[in-house]
């Protein structure tokens, strides 16, 4: 099971950090490119804060912020440590792995991009490892995202669909997507990832007699 772990672990860091740093190298800031019309578009923005463009404002808020995913994500280690110990359903440690991994993502952006790149702006791609420095210390850099959704209500709907507004209109990132997907499908498969065990019936004393009958029985020429 370790080894399904440490692989999606691999795979969804690669695969985010990746699409991170080619777009942080690469694009402006409100740069902007379909990938399927009317469906998703890559979209750069930067945030201060949580998933989705959320954020607590103020040095002090991002500092709290950074803080509550370390300690978030040594709990979350902590319980997948112990699930995979207790041989918990293999789909339920993929989804908290999922968790993990998208939480360890996001804190890597937040701990080391402002020291590692320039900042990005309108008309302005970042350095890496510019002169004089990153635009922010340890813990105060800016989660990359890239990812938006531009489907938009149907014109029939009801008030949403008057002004033909997004459907989802906030942008995100892999890491994002998997702490999302990770916390769906344990909502769709709990039945399943938290059945509880069937309770061995126990052997009652007339199944113990009858069986000695049985046994006797047999054994009589």
């Amino acid at each position: 099971m370790w080894k399904r772990v440490f692989s999606v672990m691999f795979l969804v860091l690669i695969i985010d950090q990746v699409s991170k740093i080619w777009i942080k190298l690469n694009w402006t800031i409100g740069q902007r490119t379909p990938l399927i019309d009317g469906l998703i578009e890559l979209h750069f923005i930067e945030n201060n804060g949580m998933a989705f463009g959320m954020e607590i404002p103020g040095s002090w808020g991002k500092i709290a912020l950074s803080v509550f995913r370390i300690a978030a994500v040594l709990v979350i280690g902590l319980y997948l440590r112990r699930i995979i110990k207790d041989k918990e359903h293999p789909g339920f440690i993929t989804c908290v792995t999922l968790i993990l991994t998208g939480a360890v993502g996001n804190i890597i952006d937040s701990a080391f991009y402002g020291l590692l790149f320039g900042r990005s702006s309108l008309g302005t791609v970042a350095e890496f490892l510019p002169e004089g420095g990153g635009y922010a210390g340890f813990l105060h850099g800016n989660v990359v995202d890239m990812l938006h959704f531009t489907i938009r209500w149907p014109e029939w709907m009801p008030w949403v669909g008057e002004g033909r507004g997004e459907i989802f209109p906030p942008i995100f990132n892999i890491a994002d997507a998997a702490i999302t997907v990770g916390v769906i499908w344990i909502l769709i498969r709990q039945k399943t990832y938290f059945a509880k065990p069937v309770p061995e019936v126990a052997e009652t004393s007339e199944m113990k007699e009858g069986a000695e009958d049985q046994e006797a029985s047999t054994q009589s020429p």
